[in-house]
């Protein structure tokens, strides 16, 4: 009894390993896979372990666990013996591998495992979902010990269990990343809001190194060449080209649609790359933008790029929100602070019409949205990706007027 006890809470921190493996990479399933395998094999006390998730080709080798001098092959074809006991959706128990019907027939794949693999005792129990086969953990011993019943129970629990957190995390995978489709979209929809803004941030600093480059030929023409100014006009060239590469390297990173890499970041660095993009913006608004960053704010971990997309729409959002103003002041303000509970905060006020109370309470849904030719998609997009990095996204009405919307996310 007291065996069986010990069996059991095995099991349920076998559970919470594949939970943990779950929260510390919620965007990478190889992780979560590992542990699944490990844990399986570790409740029956089995010396070698793999795992294969079922697809249309066959079944696929995802997870390996143990030693061994043998590779099996990654596919699986389904008419294999491997594939027909997935496909009968219980578990199949070998006790003697070398007296199975199919080693005495002479099956290729299980000569291999008994002869190359030294496999003699071997488990598999399918992953069910549904009533869908999802994947399949095989688990064998290089002994001749059949697993007991209570082991097969075990590993059978926890297969149903594991199969549950597996879809779960496979389906959030799915949404994640045609949520990711969806903000690469708006991402070039708001760049192509800012092409006039983005071809006069470049056309600045060209145009300067062109007159620089004109300048430096004309004092190196003198009688005699002026070396110095020449060397000073060719620096200035060098800055202002450098001023234009910066311009192309914040777009390409806008435009890229590249998968989420969370890094330790400094957020007041993230908002002034996203103000100089969008500066051209502004003033063609007559828009001022007014910052406030706080000095040596605790870095956050997060993804650059989602948090610049979620920057560019709050500011182009207020910069817009303002342009249709007859009179008054055009104001952007941006801000960083702390809220102790919650880490870093971000702030943009805009000194707009502001917010009806029927928009405060539908602002964040998708495919609302107040502009006439809007998609209603960009701030539902920015709550997921700040809710995705452990923050929260909300907006006020600010008086006398204007709307205000502010984010956090934890520091590390």
């Amino acid at each position: 009894m007291r065996t069986e006890l010990g069996e059991v809470i095995q099991h349920r921190a076998a559970i919470s390993e594949v939970l943990r493996a779950i929260a510390n990479s919620p965007h990478d399933l190889q992780p979560m896979l590992d542990t699944i395998l490990d844990s399986a094999t570790r409740l029956c006390r089995a010396e070698v372990g793999g795992f294969r998730l079922c697809e249309q080709e066959g079944l696929r080798l995802v997870a390996v666990t143990g030693h061994t001098s043998w590779s099996p092959p990654k596919l699986l074809e389904h008419s294999s013996y491997i594939g027909q006991f997935a496909a009968g959706r219980l578990p199949v128990h070998i006790p003697d591998l070398a007296t199975h019907e199919l080693y005495r027939r002479g099956d290729p794949y299980m000569l291999n495992t008994v002869n190359v693999g030294g496999f003699r005792t071997l488990l598999t129990v399918p992953m069910v979902k549904d009533e869908e086969v999802i994947g399949l953990l095989i688990v064998a011993r290089t002994r001749l010990q059949p697993f007991t019943d209570f082991e097969i129970e075990l590993v059978t629990d926890f297969a149903a269990e594991a199969a549950i957190a597996l879809e779960i995390t496979r389906r959030e995978r799915q949404y994640r990343e045609a949520q990711m489709g969806l903000a690469h979209a708006n991402r070039l929809a708001t760049i192509g809001q800012l092409t006039a803004s983005v071809a006069h941030e470049l056309k600045q600093p060209l145009s300067a190194a062109a007159m620089g480059g004109d300048a430096s030929l004309r004092w190196l023409t003198r009688d005699p060449p002026d070396i110095e100014e020449a060397q000073r006009s060719v620096e200035h060239v060098i800055n202002n080209i450098k001023r234009a590469c910066d311009v192309i390297d914040r777009i390409h990173g806008l435009v890229r649609k590249n998968a989420p890499r969370m890094e330790r970041l400094d957020i007041n660095d993230v908002i002034i790359e996203v103000i100089t993009l969008s500066q051209s913006e502004a003033l063609k608004n007559d828009v001022t933008v007014r910052t406030q960053l706080t000095d040596h704010l605790p870095r956050i971990r997060g993804d650059r790029v989602q948090l610049q997309h979620v920057m560019l729409n709050l500011i182009i959002n207020a910069i817009q929100a303002m342009s249709g103003l007859a009179d008054g002041k055009r104001e952007l303000h941006i801000n960083t602070g702390i809220i102790e509970s919650e880490g870093v905060r971000i702030a943009v006020r805009d000194s707009g019409p502001g917010l009806s109370a029927e928009t405060l309470q539908r602002l964040f849904e998708p495919f609302y949205t107040t502009k006439p030719h809007g998609m209603g998609m960009g701030l539902s997009i920015c709550r997921s990706i700040i809710e995705a990095h452990g923050g929260r996204l909300w907006a006020t009405r600010y008086a006398p007027q204007g709307a205000l919307f502010q984010f956090t996310i934890p520091a590390t």
